[in-house]
């Protein structure tokens, strides 16, 4: 049996073939990703309609990347460096984080979906990183991603998984201010930014802000898609 793992997608313009439309979309990366862990990728659109019906036909959730969250979804001014926000995506995906984690369904939150893990637990977003670090490295290229490490906190789960120290791949100008309620920091780069958020309480809730979808490491995945298997178990 392979367990069912949702995958938010993105809400953009897209050219294929003779069409130029408003599209639901996915980088193959993350159905790559679920499919090696065998899982059974299904993509979510997004939507404030229907969550639970959506939750009811999953057994996982992974939140992919994307643009800026707008910053009315945690109540600040956008920064001017924010932005290309889609308010719809932000409200479909909280309602869909709220839901999953009410259920202790198991989630896996990339970059873009760390911050709306950390959102729809009441915490906020720096808006613009190198006002903080004083650097850009984080995205130091527009469509090109960074290289660098970061430190795992000992005992949480990123650690058992990816051990003390592990290489990651990011592209994001944004990332975590005030920690959403029950979440903890359990990774960090070295100018101090938070790169990964876990729930303690929860069977399997995990942020990072890098992207392991674009790594050679998809322990990430297959935990997701395990603790995924579990769930449809005890669900039945």
């Amino acid at each position: 049996m392979r367990p069912i793992i949702g995958i938010t997608t993105y809400a953009e313009q897209a050219r294929f073939g003779v069409w130029d439309v408003p599209t639901a979309l996915t980088p193959m990366a993350y159905v790559n990703a679920v499919v090696r862990a065998d899982g059974r990728p299904l993509l979510v659109p997004p939507s404030e309609e229907a969550v639970d019906e959506t939750l009811d036909a999953l057994d996982g959730l992974l939140f992919s990347g994307g643009s800026d969250l707008d910053p009315s979804a945690y109540d600040a001014e956008a920064h001017p460096q924010t932005n290309n926000t889609r308010p719809e995506r932000d409200r479909g995906e909280l309602a869909l984080a709220a839901g999953a984690l009410a259920r202790d369904m198991p989630v896996l939150a990339v970059c873009r979906g760390m911050e709306i893990l950390n959102v729809a637990r009441g915490g906020d977003l720096v808006q613009h990183l190198p006002d903080m670090v004083g650097h850009e490295d984080h995205r130091h290229t527009p469509g090109v991603f960074g290289d660098h490490e970061v430190d795992l906190k000992a005992g949480s789960r990123v650690c058992r998984l990816l051990g003390d120290r592990a290489p990651v791949k990011s592209h994001h100008h944004q990332g975590v201010g005030r920690l959403g309620e029950g979440l903890v920091e359990t990774a960090w780069a070295e100018d101090g930014t938070i790169e990964a958020l876990e729930d303690p309480s929860r069977r399997f809730a995990l942020g990072v802000l890098w992207h392991p979808e674009q790594g050679a490491d998809f322990a990430l995945f297959k935990e997701l898609v395990e603790e995924a298997r579990k769930y449809h178990e005890d669900k039945r």
